[in-house]
Protein backbone atom coordinates (compact mmCIF):
# COMPACT_ATOMS: atom_id res chain seq x y z
CA UNK A 1 0.00 0.00 0.00
CA UNK A 2 1.52 3.18 -0.61
CA UNK A 3 1.61 6.56 1.16
CA UNK A 4 -1.51 8.36 1.11
CA UNK A 5 -3.53 5.42 0.74
CA UNK A 6 -5.15 3.55 4.11
CA UNK A 7 -6.75 0.57 5.04
CA UNK A 8 -9.91 -0.10 3.15
CA UNK A 9 -13.12 0.01 5.57
CA UNK A 10 -16.08 1.94 5.71
CA UNK A 11 -16.94 2.59 8.94
CA UNK A 12 -21.02 2.86 11.05
CA UNK A 13 -21.51 5.97 8.71
CA UNK A 14 -20.21 5.16 5.79
CA UNK A 15 -16.51 7.01 6.21
CA UNK A 16 -14.23 5.33 3.97
CA UNK A 17 -10.86 6.53 5.17
CA UNK A 18 -9.10 6.87 8.71
CA UNK A 19 -11.34 9.56 9.67
CA UNK A 20 -14.73 8.62 11.71
CA UNK A 21 -16.64 11.50 10.16
CA UNK A 22 -19.75 10.27 12.30
CA UNK A 23 -17.58 11.21 15.11
CA UNK A 24 -15.58 14.60 13.89
CA UNK A 25 -18.38 15.49 11.41
CA UNK A 26 -21.27 16.78 13.49
CA UNK A 27 -20.10 20.65 13.32
CA UNK A 28 -18.21 20.07 10.56
CA UNK A 29 -19.46 22.84 8.37
CA UNK A 30 -20.00 25.35 11.31
CA UNK A 31 -15.87 25.85 10.94
CA UNK A 32 -15.36 24.63 7.23
CA UNK A 33 -17.18 26.96 4.36
CA UNK A 34 -15.92 27.46 1.35
CA UNK A 35 -13.81 30.62 0.66
CA UNK A 36 -14.22 32.75 -1.89
CA UNK A 37 -10.68 33.47 -3.28
CA UNK A 38 -9.88 29.68 -3.24
CA UNK A 39 -13.36 28.93 -4.96
CA UNK A 40 -12.59 31.14 -7.76
CA UNK A 41 -9.00 29.20 -8.29
CA UNK A 42 -11.56 25.89 -7.92
CA UNK A 43 -13.91 27.17 -10.47
CA UNK A 44 -11.02 28.77 -12.95
CA UNK A 45 -9.83 25.30 -13.14
CA UNK A 46 -12.88 23.78 -14.45
CA UNK A 47 -13.40 26.06 -17.22
CA UNK A 48 -16.05 25.73 -19.71
CA UNK A 49 -17.13 22.53 -18.15
CA UNK A 50 -20.93 22.09 -17.28
CA UNK A 51 -21.73 18.93 -16.07
CA UNK A 52 -19.14 18.73 -12.76
CA UNK A 53 -18.35 15.33 -10.61
CA UNK A 54 -17.52 16.27 -6.92
CA UNK A 55 -15.56 13.20 -5.38
CA UNK A 56 -15.71 13.34 -1.55
CA UNK A 57 -18.11 16.02 -1.50
CA UNK A 58 -18.35 16.54 2.11
CA UNK A 59 -20.93 19.06 3.10
CA UNK A 60 -21.13 20.57 -0.36
CA UNK A 61 -17.98 23.11 0.03
CA UNK A 62 -16.51 24.63 -3.01
CA UNK A 63 -19.42 22.87 -5.48
CA UNK A 64 -20.44 25.64 -8.54
CA UNK A 65 -23.41 26.65 -8.28
CA UNK A 66 -23.62 27.47 -11.84
CA UNK A 67 -23.00 24.26 -13.34
CA UNK A 68 -24.82 20.65 -13.00
CA UNK A 69 -23.27 19.18 -10.15
CA UNK A 70 -23.31 15.10 -9.27
CA UNK A 71 -21.95 14.75 -5.74
CA UNK A 72 -20.31 11.48 -4.28
CA UNK A 73 -19.68 11.32 -0.38
CA UNK A 74 -19.34 7.83 1.34
CA UNK A 75 -20.05 9.60 4.86
CA UNK A 76 -23.45 9.75 6.29
CA UNK A 77 -22.79 12.23 8.68
CA UNK A 78 -21.11 14.70 5.53
CA UNK A 79 -24.03 13.76 3.30
CA UNK A 80 -26.56 15.25 6.09
CA UNK A 81 -24.93 18.36 6.26
CA UNK A 82 -25.75 19.33 2.78
CA UNK A 83 -27.82 22.68 2.14
CA UNK A 84 -31.15 22.43 0.29
CA UNK A 85 -30.24 24.24 -2.54
CA UNK A 86 -27.57 21.51 -3.28
CA UNK A 87 -27.90 18.25 -5.11
CA UNK A 88 -28.22 15.16 -2.75
CA UNK A 89 -25.04 13.16 -2.69
CA UNK A 90 -24.38 9.66 -3.81
CA UNK A 91 -23.56 6.96 -1.23
CA UNK A 92 -20.27 5.86 -3.07
CA UNK A 93 -16.28 5.77 -2.96
CA UNK A 94 -13.86 7.44 -5.23
CA UNK A 95 -12.34 4.05 -5.72
CA UNK A 96 -15.48 2.68 -7.40
CA UNK A 97 -17.56 5.21 -9.11
CA UNK A 98 -20.60 4.36 -10.35
CA UNK A 99 -20.69 5.86 -14.02
CA UNK A 100 -19.71 5.12 -17.40
CA UNK A 101 -16.30 5.99 -18.69
CA UNK A 102 -15.94 9.90 -20.28
CA UNK A 103 -19.72 11.12 -18.47
CA UNK A 104 -18.70 14.39 -17.04
CA UNK A 105 -16.84 17.39 -18.89
CA UNK A 106 -14.80 18.21 -15.71
CA UNK A 107 -14.19 16.66 -12.06
CA UNK A 108 -13.17 17.91 -9.13
CA UNK A 109 -11.43 16.71 -5.47
CA UNK A 110 -11.57 18.97 -2.77
CA UNK A 111 -9.11 17.89 0.32
CA UNK A 112 -10.11 14.70 0.10
CA UNK A 113 -7.55 12.34 -1.54
CA UNK A 114 -5.24 11.84 1.63
CA UNK A 115 -8.48 9.85 2.78
CA UNK A 116 -9.03 7.61 0.21
CA UNK A 117 -8.30 3.74 0.34
CA UNK A 118 -6.13 3.54 -2.65
CA UNK A 119 -4.58 6.79 -4.03
CA UNK A 120 -3.80 5.38 -7.55
CA UNK A 121 -7.37 3.70 -8.46
CA UNK A 122 -9.44 7.14 -6.93
CA UNK A 123 -7.38 8.83 -8.80
CA UNK A 124 -7.82 6.47 -12.03
CA UNK A 125 -11.25 6.11 -11.73
CA UNK A 126 -11.68 10.06 -12.01
CA UNK A 127 -9.90 10.60 -14.64
CA UNK A 128 -11.53 7.79 -16.50
CA UNK A 129 -15.13 9.18 -16.18
CA UNK A 130 -13.99 12.70 -16.86
CA UNK A 131 -13.86 14.00 -20.51
CA UNK A 132 -12.23 16.94 -19.28
CA UNK A 133 -10.01 18.47 -16.55
CA UNK A 134 -9.97 16.90 -13.34
CA UNK A 135 -9.13 19.33 -10.36
CA UNK A 136 -7.66 18.55 -6.98
CA UNK A 137 -7.21 20.90 -4.06
CA UNK A 138 -4.57 19.16 -2.14
CA UNK A 139 -1.41 20.16 -0.10
CA UNK A 140 2.28 19.29 -0.66
CA UNK A 141 3.35 17.83 2.03
CA UNK A 142 6.75 18.85 1.86
CA UNK A 143 5.49 22.38 2.44
CA UNK A 144 3.82 21.66 5.60
CA UNK A 145 6.58 22.48 8.14
CA UNK A 146 7.19 26.27 6.82
CA UNK A 147 3.54 26.77 8.72
CA UNK A 148 4.52 27.93 12.73
CA UNK A 149 1.85 25.54 14.01
CA UNK A 150 5.34 23.27 13.59
CA UNK A 151 6.32 25.16 16.45
CA UNK A 152 3.99 24.19 18.89
CA UNK A 153 2.73 20.97 17.68
CA UNK A 154 5.20 19.41 15.33
CA UNK A 155 2.87 15.81 15.90
CA UNK A 156 0.26 17.71 14.26
CA UNK A 157 2.70 18.52 11.39
CA UNK A 158 4.02 15.29 10.98
CA UNK A 159 0.35 13.38 10.87
CA UNK A 160 -0.29 15.56 8.27
CA UNK A 161 2.91 15.26 6.60
CA UNK A 162 2.29 11.24 6.60
CA UNK A 163 -0.99 11.58 5.79
CA UNK A 164 -0.91 14.11 2.73
CA UNK A 165 0.17 11.69 -0.61
CA UNK A 166 3.29 13.01 -2.46
CA UNK A 167 2.14 15.62 -5.57
CA UNK A 168 4.15 12.98 -7.91
CA UNK A 169 1.93 10.07 -6.83
CA UNK A 170 -1.35 12.53 -7.71
CA UNK A 171 0.10 13.58 -10.71
CA UNK A 172 1.22 10.45 -11.90
CA UNK A 173 -2.02 8.62 -10.98
CA UNK A 174 -4.13 11.43 -12.71
CA UNK A 175 -2.07 11.69 -15.82
CA UNK A 176 -1.87 13.17 -18.87
CA UNK A 177 -0.97 16.94 -18.86
CA UNK A 178 -0.54 18.41 -15.07
CA UNK A 179 -0.18 21.85 -13.65
CA UNK A 180 0.68 22.20 -9.99
CA UNK A 181 -0.52 25.96 -8.93
CA UNK A 182 0.12 26.97 -5.12
CA UNK A 183 -3.10 28.63 -3.97
CA UNK A 184 -2.65 31.69 -1.50
CA UNK A 185 -4.60 31.31 1.23
CA UNK A 186 -6.09 34.52 2.36
CA UNK A 187 -6.00 36.17 5.22
CA UNK A 188 -9.49 35.96 6.67
CA UNK A 189 -10.17 32.43 5.24
CA UNK A 190 -13.21 30.81 6.30
CA UNK A 191 -12.09 27.14 5.27
CA UNK A 192 -11.03 26.58 9.21
CA UNK A 193 -7.89 24.54 7.66
CA UNK A 194 -4.90 25.06 9.72
CA UNK A 195 -3.48 27.00 7.72
CA UNK A 196 -6.31 29.28 7.22
CA UNK A 197 -5.66 30.68 10.92
CA UNK A 198 -1.84 31.54 10.02
CA UNK A 199 -2.70 34.75 10.73
CA UNK A 200 -5.40 34.18 13.55
CA UNK A 201 -3.66 32.22 16.13
CA UNK A 202 -6.36 32.90 18.67
CA UNK A 203 -8.33 31.03 16.48
CA UNK A 204 -6.44 27.61 16.81
CA UNK A 205 -7.41 27.50 20.62
CA UNK A 206 -10.69 26.38 20.21
CA UNK A 207 -11.41 22.74 20.31
CA UNK A 208 -14.13 23.10 18.00
CA UNK A 209 -11.99 24.59 15.39
CA UNK A 210 -9.77 21.69 15.54
CA UNK A 211 -12.14 18.87 15.60
CA UNK A 212 -13.04 20.44 11.80
CA UNK A 213 -9.59 19.21 11.03
CA UNK A 214 -9.22 15.49 10.71
CA UNK A 215 -5.23 16.16 11.45
CA UNK A 216 -6.13 16.73 15.16
CA UNK A 217 -7.69 13.25 15.57
CA UNK A 218 -4.93 11.51 15.18
CA UNK A 219 -2.81 14.37 17.92
CA UNK A 220 -3.24 12.52 21.33
CA UNK A 221 -5.07 14.24 23.99
CA UNK A 222 -1.49 15.48 25.97
CA UNK A 223 -0.37 17.02 22.76
CA UNK A 224 -3.68 19.21 22.83
CA UNK A 225 -2.98 19.94 26.30
CA UNK A 226 0.65 21.29 25.59
CA UNK A 227 -0.44 22.83 22.30
CA UNK A 228 -2.88 25.14 24.41
CA UNK A 229 -0.50 25.72 27.05
CA UNK A 230 2.47 27.06 25.19
CA UNK A 231 0.29 29.03 22.73
CA UNK A 232 -1.65 30.21 25.05
CA UNK A 233 1.08 31.33 27.13
CA UNK A 234 3.05 32.88 24.47
CA UNK A 235 -0.04 35.15 23.27
CA UNK A 236 -0.18 36.54 25.97
CA UNK A 237 3.10 37.53 26.45
CA UNK A 238 3.72 38.58 23.07
CA UNK A 239 6.18 35.79 22.32
CA UNK A 240 3.83 34.43 19.28
CA UNK A 241 4.06 38.26 17.88
CA UNK A 242 7.60 39.38 18.56
CA UNK A 243 8.45 36.11 16.16
CA UNK A 244 4.81 36.21 13.87
CA UNK A 245 3.00 39.23 13.95
CA UNK A 246 3.42 40.46 10.80
CA UNK A 247 0.97 37.50 9.66
CA UNK A 248 -2.02 39.89 11.12
CA UNK A 249 -1.90 41.84 8.35
CA UNK A 250 -0.33 39.81 5.83
CA UNK A 251 -2.94 39.88 3.23
CA UNK A 252 -1.87 35.93 1.94
CA UNK A 253 0.33 33.28 3.13
CA UNK A 254 1.83 30.70 0.50
CA UNK A 255 1.76 27.72 2.51
CA UNK A 256 1.04 23.84 1.57
CA UNK A 257 -2.00 24.55 -0.19
CA UNK A 258 -1.65 23.50 -4.43
CA UNK A 259 -4.38 23.15 -7.49
CA UNK A 260 -3.35 20.20 -9.62
CA UNK A 261 -5.24 19.69 -12.78
CA UNK A 262 -4.89 17.23 -15.01
CA UNK A 263 -6.37 17.50 -19.22
CA UNK A 264 -6.27 14.90 -21.02
CA UNK A 265 -3.19 14.43 -23.56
Amino acid sequence: MSRGSVPRVRRADGSAGDVDYHVIGSGYSDYRRPDPEIAAVLHDALGAATTVLNVGAGAGSYEPTDRQVTAVEPAASMRAQRPADRPPALDATAEDLPFADGAFDAAMAVQTVHQWTDLARGLAELRRVTRGPVAVLTSDPVLLPRFWLNRYAPEAIDVEARRDPPLDAITAGLGGRCTVTPVPIPLHCVDGFCEAYYGRPERLLDPGARRAMSTWTFVPPAVHERFEHDLGRDLAEGRWDADHGHLRTQAHFLGSLVMVVSHRP
